[in-house]
């Protein structure tokens, strides 16, 4: 009779959130890069000995290992890679913007188990640019927004009418109509957009950082808005963490 096969599995991941269970234990919820978004329980996390709980706060960057069960899988192993969250933790702005991100991308993975390799590289790619202040915060947390929408089959036109495909700039922005809309298609309560701020948006969600950075703050101002705005209207509720961010 052969034996039983190994329910344990290994993948990289990133600390999306965590939540106490029971006296000692903690849920934990992180987005991996081979086997998506998953919850996994860390048994006896809580306690001070704990050999690996500083390792499992949002934001750390892990190797991880897990045993397969019928609720929750079992965490009983994890090497750091990189802690961002404690690198983030003594400047309010990047910390809330961090956590803006961490939130974004658990919302943009509903499926647990679903692969999800580009959201997983996205948020690495994000907390790293935060951790390393490599640009400004929030063009940074604009730049995610934009990228998981496109991610997500949500991708906002900036550059042509999202319904006639005119090319653009236009100066209205429709959340309903999917983006920049012409003065002929424009659906009733559409935004009105600067072709600054719609040419910052693109630039953001193409990276050209060279372009983002040369911007406004007025026009910054204004993309950060349209953008919050698109986002909530297609996750059909607001995010907890972002009327928390300090935007400079």
């Amino acid at each position: 009779m052969s034996a039983p096969q190994t329910k344990l599995y290994r993948d990289e991941a990133i600390i999306l959130r965590t939540q106490k269970l029971g006296e000692a234990d903690r849920i934990i919820t992180l987005l991996t890069k081979e086997h998506g978004r998953i919850r996994g329980v860390a048994k006896g996390v809580r306690r001070t000995m704990s050999k690996f709980g500083a390792r499992l706060e949002p934001g750390s960057h892990v190797d991880i290992q897990m045993h397969a069960g019928k609720t929750f899988d079992t965490i009983t192993q994890v090497e750091a890679i990189m802690n961002y969250g404690e690198a983030l933790t003594e400047d309010y702005q990047r910390w809330t913007i961090a956590h803006a991100i961490l939130e974004t991308a658990e919302r943009f993975t509903q499926q647990e188990e679903e692969p999800a390799a580009q959201e997983f590289h996205l948020v690495v790619g994000g907390m790293k640019a935060l951790a390393e202040n490599r640009y400004d915060s929030s063009l940074i947390l604009d730049a995610f927004l934009l990228r998981s929408l496109s991610i997500g089959g949500y991708e906002p036109s900036m550059t042509a009418c999202s319904r006639c495909e005119k090319p653009g700039p236009h100066r209205y922005f429709s959340l309903v109509g999917g983006g920049s809309v012409c003065m002929d298609c424009r659906p009733s309560a559409s935004a009105t957009a600067s072709s600054e701020a719609l040419e910052l948006m693109q630039a953001l969600l193409k990276g050209d950082w060279d372009t983002a950075e040369k911007s406004e703050p007025r026009h910054r101002r204004e993309a950060s808005g349209l953008v919050t705005a698109y986002l909530q209207w297609h996750l059909e509720r607001g995010l907890r963490s972002l009327p928390m961010v300090e935007r400079a």
